[in-house]
């Protein structure tokens, strides 16, 4: 696809960038994919607003790309406009009482780590989440039993025409690493409900969190963890016990520190990540007939 960004440019505000051919690998943290016809950083809500019906006028379908963790592009890219909400309009947290008023662009790190400097606990699990609070909300995304939503009070969220709505947080539906009114709808910004706490004793738990992290999971690029588990085993398990662990294709790996993750050694592209899903998919089915469902979001060509 082709397109001519001149009539989008002509919508926006001069604070808003946009880029033609945009290479999205960097932008991931597998750092694999293709390009991006346009990509688009709005300023402002107006200039999202403005992006969007333009692109409902002329045709131009629109991917939404948070932090790019827990994403595989594939090589031919993506076809339209891509949406990143990493603007500083969009990336503020606020602190009031017991709540933060988060933008989506916001990073979860900083959001755990603002929460434990207000002395507001709860949202410690948070810390060692490489994304952002949409891609949170999104995923639904979850780590030491905790889930997103287990804190969210309430989203603002906005639809594919630019007109907002704004949900109580216990009225959304979410599932494990779902969120099927973010599949339609775009998150905006969210009101965490933290628990008053001591800063020191919420810091402990941040380090122990850390902590498991770093003797659990490899440092290496990767998308995070590749498959959803199953029922009553975890797919990390599973894979381990298959002997798959350091299994390789191209530049992309199965680490050898936990079988649920794809690390790219540094020359990947998307083709070896998808061959090594397939293997392991393949595998599985065949040693215990059970159907491992990929928890990365696959987008692109």
């Amino acid at each position: 696809m082709v397109l001519n960004s001149t009539t989008l440019k002509e919508c926006l505000s001069n604070a808003s960038r946009i880029k033609v051919d945009e290479s999205l690998g960097p932008k991931t943290t597998l750092r694999v994919g293709g390009h991006a016809d346009l990509f688009l950083q709005p300023a402002s809500r107006d200039d999202l607003i403005a992006a969007l019906r333009w692109s409902r006028m002329h045709g131009v379908p629109v991917t939404m790309l948070g932090r790019g963790s827990n994403l595989l592009i594939l090589d031919g890219g993506i076809r339209g406009l891509v949406i990143s909400l990493s603007d500083r309009f969009f990336s503020r947290i606020e602190v009031q009482d017991e709540r933060l008023t988060c933008g989506a662009g916001a990073r979860l790190k900083q959001l755990a780590e603002t929460s434990r400097m207000a002395g507001l606990s709860g949202l410690e699990f948070l810390e060692g989440i490489p994304g952002c609070v949409g891609g949170a909300l999104h995923m639904n995304a979850g780590a030491m039993q905790q889930w997103t939503f287990d804190r969210v009070e309430k989203i603002t969220t906005m639809d594919r025409e630019g007109d907002l709505h704004v949900w109580k947080g216990s009225e959304v539906e979410v599932h494990y690493r779902s969120c099927p009114l973010l599949r339609e709808h775009i998150a905006i910004e969210a009101v965490f409900l933290g628990t008053q706490s001591n800063p020191s004793v919420i810091r402990k738990t941040m380090d122990n969190y850390s902590r498991r992290r770093r003797l659990s999971q490899p440092v290496a690029s990767s998308a995070g963890c590749m498959f959803k588990n199953p029922d009553h085993i975890s797919a990390g398990k599973l894979i381990d016990e298959l002997g798959l662990k350091g299994t390789r294709v191209g530049e992309a790996m199965i680490s050898e520190l936990h079988g649920n993750f794809i690390v790219n050694l540094g020359g990947a592209v998307a083709a070896d990540v998808v061959s090594l899903i397939k293997l392991v998919q393949e595998r599985v089915m065949s040693a215990h007939q059970i159907e491992l469902e990929v928890e990365v979001q696959v987008v692109g060509e």
